[in-house]
């Protein structure tokens, strides 16, 4: 039958050949090539990985046909070519192949510049597939790497495009490659140096591991097509054409298990149109993925398609025991395992999903403020094992998670490497909840960097800080400016404080955009109320309307303190204002994030915030005072206390690398590991008290106010509740502190 398709397949070098000379052909009617630049490095990744990437369908063609369908060359392609086939699936495939490994000299499309694609060797060769494929635009720096093979040996770049080359090219790299890092393991031996020698031999090794894995990719791995008679009725082939891109978006890994399931049994789409409604809080278009992705994580720590496909049903995964020996474990022994984990994985999503739009839990209230939708199957597989652990750890665990979710947020820690990073955070966070190690590396980054934002630059809805900010605005409980009530967050607008049309005018491209510049406020206030008014036109107006005091107590609830209010009641206002303004809301937001999230101060009430920050307030000035009274020095405090302080800090180090223990002789350091009950016995002791009395006159008075004051310290930092008793005497004991310890004129 002429109509009859012909499947039949071909090696990557030979359609790198094939494309090269032109073979391949698009029809006009086809859409113009759409990747962009990290679909084609996806791509290149499957390929080197031997996934399998969807099969070509092509018609042989013939000049009359050519002509009908008005058919060009492949993007990019120069030459004059030799057409043979018109692809009418697979164009953006064969495309994204040509640019990758023939790298012509074309900007990609919609793109100002040509790009280039390479393989990290070492990374490669480290399993470390995510960050093992790169690409960037051909800089001047690239070109001069492009021209310089000792700088890719160096750097272990290997440019995709040696794979395209003709003739000897590509042996003569990888042996080039091998014979420079035996050059430097040699150079290192000579001088003694044995772990250089030994990296640079890692190097020649990976050379050798490479170079077969290229021969092995470029001469075995297969593309498959189908191949329609170059006879068929032009008519015909459009109506083919038309059925296949009638069914919706390329090829994914949520398609490939499907179709692995089928045989099985499993209708995996099915499943996930029933599941769909549950989940659709936020607009996700790989939340079918993200499932797979939950079920994995859970149940072997990775969610990368390689491993996704250790999930099916009956397939045996590889596994080395810590002894070194090989076997082989089936993770999912039957259908209705695969089901009853789906189920869990769906039920873990929907949850995660809810929590994170709860206007008191995360305040991300609607898919566009989510700070990142690839965090959520971590995020939900957390989740769901700290569901698991002892109720007694629950809590804990709950904080910590909410600890590790800010940090990835205002480090950008999901903007990159999503599968590999989401193991590696599975990992860590869960033997965090579970062993109650030390704290993950990233929770020490985020306390080291938060300072460093540079909020001004957060200019654009849908980033991480940005929508991270205005989360936190909902979960400050930000209330709308004109009715005082929190907005229905169906009815939020993402307001410029200074008018967007006064920034435009007055001030650097893009700055009036800035996160510092926007709140949210409902949609009547914002637009009909407000409009495009300056802050010096309508606030007058709400503080004859209200009183001052309630308007600026409302304004400090989405951190706009009381200098910040007073610079946008300046009248002229000018762009030395707004840079005025966007500086102490800058400074307000860092001493926010601090607060609620470095402190962990998130979960507590207004009033218990403010009380949480007067406690530390005064135990700050109780270390100086003893520190003062004592002269610095720490023999002059209890010895057993001593002992107990230099055994935490011991402690302390173990747990944290970056902790030198020279930097805590002295006492004021030691006075950092001092808890209030250590302060006390420091003050009230028989060799101390005489040194104290004059300023506390009272060693019981003083006992009484110290137990007034760790009590609501207690109960604020274990999470119990805080009776009013329990309130009013803390607040006491605060008073009497401040006014003791000089706070009051601070």
């Amino acid at each position: 039958m002429k109509d009859a398709q012909k499947p039949d397949h071909l090696s990557l070098n030979t359609l790198i050949n094939y494309l090269r000379d032109g073979r391949y052909v698009i029809p006009d009617f086809q859409r113009e090539f759409e990747w962009k630049p990290w679909d084609i490095r996806d791509l290149m990744r499957s390929i080197f990985l031997d996934y399998y990437i969807g099969s070509l369908l092509l018609w042989k063609g013939k000049p009359e046909n050519f002509a009908a369908l008005s058919c060009e060359p492949i993007y990019g392609y120069s030459g004059s070519g030799r057409p043979e086939y018109i692809v009418l699936d697979g164009q953006q495939r064969l495309t994204a192949i040509y640019y990758a490994f023939l790298a012509p000299d074309k900007p990609l499309q919609n793109r100002s510049s040509r790009f280039i694609y390479f393989v990290h060797i070492d990374k490669f060769m480290a399993e470390e597939h995510d960050e093992a494929f790169g690409y960037d635009r051909l800089t001047k720096r690239w070109s001069k790497v492009l021209a310089d093979q000792a700088a890719q040996f160096e750097s272990h770049v290997f440019p995709l495009s040696i794979i395209g080359a003709t003739g000897w090219e590509l042996p003569n790299w990888i042996q080039g490659y091998e014979a420079y890092w035996k050059s430097k393991a040699a150079e290192a031996e000579a001088l003694g140096d044995t772990d250089a020698a030994e990296a640079a031999y890692v190097h020649v090794g990976n050379a050798k591991d490479f170079g077969e894995h290229l021969q092995g990719i470029t001469g075995q791995y297969q593309i498959s097509f189908n191949e329609l008679d170059r006879d068929l009725a032009v008519d015909k082939v459009c109506d083919i054409f038309t059925q296949i891109n009638s069914r919706g978006v390329r090829l994914d890994v949520f398609d490939l298990v499907n179709a692995l399931l089928k045989p099985k049994g499993l209708q995996l789409k099915l499943m996930w149109r029933e599941a769909r409604p549950r989940l659709d809080a936020f607009d996700a278009e790989k939340m079918n993925v993200y499932i797979l992705q939950v079920m994995s994580i859970l149940r072997q720590s990775y969610c990368s398609p390689k491993y996704l496909y250790f999930m099916l049903p009956g397939q045996e995964k590889p596994v080395r025991d810590p002894d070194g020996t090989r076997r082989k474990e089936i993770l999912v022994s039957d259908t209705e395992d695969f089901k009853s984990r789906w189920d869990a994985a769906v039920g873990a999503l929907e949850s995660a999903v809810k929590v994170l739009k709860h206007p008191q839990e995360y305040g991300a209230v609607s898919s566009a403020f989510l700070p990142y939708v690839s965090i959520l199957p971590v995020f939900a597989a957390l989740r769901a094992h700290a569901k698991q652990l002892p109720p007694t750890r629950q809590l804990d665990a709950r904080r910590k998670l909410r600890h590790w979710y800010w940090a990835s947020v205002f480090i950008n820690r999901y903007s990159g490497s999503v599968e590999s990073m989401s193991a590696r955070d599975f990992i860590d966070v869960k033997a965090w909840f579970d062993e109650d190690l030390a704290e993950p590396p990233l929770i020490t980054e985020f306390a080291r960097r938060f300072r460093t934002l540079d909020l001004r630059k957060e200019v654009k809805r849908g980033t991480s800080v940005y929508n991270g900010i205005f989360n936190l605005l909902v979960l400050q409980g930000a209330r709308d400016w004109m009715t005082g009530d929190v907005p229905q967050f169906g009815d939020l607008d993402d307001h410029h404080i200074v008018p967007d049309s006064w920034g435009k005018a007055n001030l650097p491209p893009g700055l009036h955009g800035s996160i510092l510049n926007r709140t949210p406020l409902t949609q009547n206030t914002n637009r009909k109320v407000i409009r495009a008014r300056l802050p010096n036109e309508y606030l007058p107006e709400l503080i004859k309307a209200s009183g001052e005091n309630s308007v600026r107590s409302i304004f400090e609830t989405h951190f706009i303190s009381p200098i910040a209010f007073d610079i946008l009641l300046r009248d002229p206002f000018g762009p030395d204002d707004f840079e005025a303004f966007i500086s102490e809301r800058q400074r307000t937001l860092q001493d926010a994030i601090e607060n609620l999230l470095i402190k962990e101060r998130l979960d507590l009430s207004p009033q218990l915030r403010r009380l949480d920050l007067a406690t530390e307030r005064v135990e700050i000035a109780l270390r100086r005072c003893v520190d003062a009274v004592l002269n610095g020095d720490y023999r002059a405090a209890p010895p057993h206390v001593i002992q107990k302080v230099d055994e935490r800090i011991a402690r302390a180090a173990k747990k944290n690398a970056t902790l030198d223990l020279d930097n805590y002789r002295s006492l004021s350091a030691k006075l950092e590991y001092f808890d209030l009950r250590e302060l006390q016995e420091a003050m009230t002791s028989k060799a101390s008290w005489r040194m104290f009395e004059r300023q506390f006159s009272s060693k019981e008075g003083l006992v009484t106010k110290f137990d007034q004051l760790a009590e609501l310290r207690n109960g604020i930092r274990h999470s119990r509740a805080v009776s009013e008793v329990v309130r009013k005497e803390g607040e006491a004991a605060i008073i009497w502190f401040s006014q003791i310890l000089g706070l009051d004129n601070e």
